[in-house]
Order: structure tokens, then sequence, then C-alpha cells
């Protein structure tokens, strides 16, 4: 592994957490290094005034989950190494 295991554990528990509790705004994914995706769910939520917001707020709960699950050399494979955008 290229970064050391905790780091990656802090990477997955602070994206785990954020998915779950702000995963409306993308969050989550810009601790992980996804800008693209995250300011796709920050748009969202932003530009619908909130209305739409319901729905990145479900794929970051259901983000968060699957982290949070993972082992941490799963999430560094798929996440890190493998560049997984979605969930």
């Amino acid at each position: 592994m290229a970064e050391s295991a905790s780091n990656i554990q802090g990477k997955k528990i602070a994206a785990g957490i954020c998915g779950i509790l702000l995963g409306a705004l993308g969050i989550h994914k810009f601790i992980l290094g996804k800008t693209v995706p995250g300011i796709i769910m920050l748009l969202i939520s932003v530009l619908s005034l909130g209305f739409l917001s319901v729905i990145p707020g479900i794929i970051g709960l259901i983000e968060g989950i699957i982290y949070l699950v993972k082992s941490d050399e799963e999430f560094y494979n798929t996440y890190i190494v493998g560049k997984k955008n979605w969930f």
C-alpha cells in the first residue's frame, strides 16, 4: 500500500461518517479526492434549493455505510487504487 494504514482508516471513517451525515453535499467525495462527483452532488443540492437534495442524500447514506462496512484493504483497493467514483 502506498498510503499508511492509519491514513487509509482515517479517510475511510471520515468519508463514511460524512457520507452518512452530509451525503447530500458530497463532502465524502471531496475527502476521497473525487472532486467531480463531489461537485455534481453539491450542485444538485444547492441549485435545486434543497428540493432534489434527497437524491444525493440517499446516495451519500448508502456510500457512507458501504465505506464503513468494507475492510481497510478492500476500501483502499476499491476507492483509492481503483478510483471508483460511485457506490
